[in-house]
């Protein structure tokens, strides 16, 4: 049996890269999308599309780009991504849609243009990559939080629709990895500072450049794992990576059943009489 193809947005850097080149090592044919349509990373079984993913015209044609050169489209990676530090009061509305242009709508833009063909093709997988930042809120992350608890959102959405056609979705939910995620040339800082939140997301921005560089997490065993993950028996819907993403999380199962065991009683008191 042929092993799966690939489309993959942001193959410049990080995460994308680090998942091309591991595919491509497997035996796997892919392409793969830069803002450029040009890469380092150069093999017979790859092809490299420029692709700016908030434009929507050009991903329907890069889709169909793919679709003519693999002869079909079996997993698709919505990997194209950026972070956005700032209390939620000090990013601006411009910075927000710009924000959201690239980490939401240029997901949503693939996942248009390739759902009629893996519904045609009655199978497929989309792997939508979030953050550890889409499952969990954190000071001076306001913005970034929201567009990947949307991403979180839709994705949910998109498992139960795709799924009668046997269409499978996984998000993959990263914490500290060492990419150049929060290198000066990738992550966006609000241009507004309000030194009411010099404890809480003034200190996000200061810890950004210390941390780059220095995260605990290794892309190239993350990305092992994504694969496996994604070709299994049974994918799953949510894909954490790394000790410090399960800790986050589990904190935050822990609040929400304090809170729903709290309020309970009080919440669900509120229908109607009999």
């Amino acid at each position: 049996m042929s092993k799966p193809h690939w489309f993959i947005t942001g193959i410049s850097r990080g995460f994308g890269k680090a998942l091309c080149e591991a595919l491509l090592e497997s035996g796997h044919r892919v392409v793969g999308t830069t803002r450029n349509g040009t890469s380092a990373l150069a093999h017979d079984n790859l092809t490299v599309l420029a692709l700016d993913v908030t434009d929507e015209r050009q991903t329907e044609q890069a889709i169909q780009q793919a679709i003519a050169k693999l002869g079909r489209i079996d997993v698709v990676v919505n990997n194209a991504g950026f972070g956005m530090v700032g209390a939620v009061e000090e990013v601006s509305t411009d910075e927000a849609q710009f924000a959201f242009d690239t980490n939401f709508f240029g997901s949503l833009n693939v996942i248009r243009a390739v759902m009629p063909h893996l519904r045609a093709n009655r199978g497929g997988h989309v792997v939508n990559f979030s953050s550890v930042g889409g499952i969990t809120g954190s000071a001076g992350n306001g913005v970034y939080n929201a567009a990947k608890f949307a991403v979180e959102g839709m994705s949910e959405a998109l498992e139960l629709e795709g799924k009668p056609f046997g269409i499978g979705v996984t998000i993959v939910e990263p914490g500290y990895f060492r990419t150049d995620f929060l290198s000066a040339g990738s992550i966006k800082m609000a241009a507004r500072r309000v030194d009411a939140y010099a404890d809480t997301a003034g200190k996000v921005r200061e810890a950004v450049c210390a941390r780059s560089g220095k995260q605990p997490g290794d892309p190239d065993k993350a990305v092992r794992v994504i694969i496996s993950a994604v070709e299994s028996a049974t994918p799953p819907l949510r894909l954490p990576l790394g000790p410090d993403c399960y800790a986050r999380i589990e904190d935050k199962l822990a609040r929400l059943r304090r809170d729903m065991d709290h309020w309970r009683d009080a919440a669900c008191a509120t229908q109607f009489d009999a």
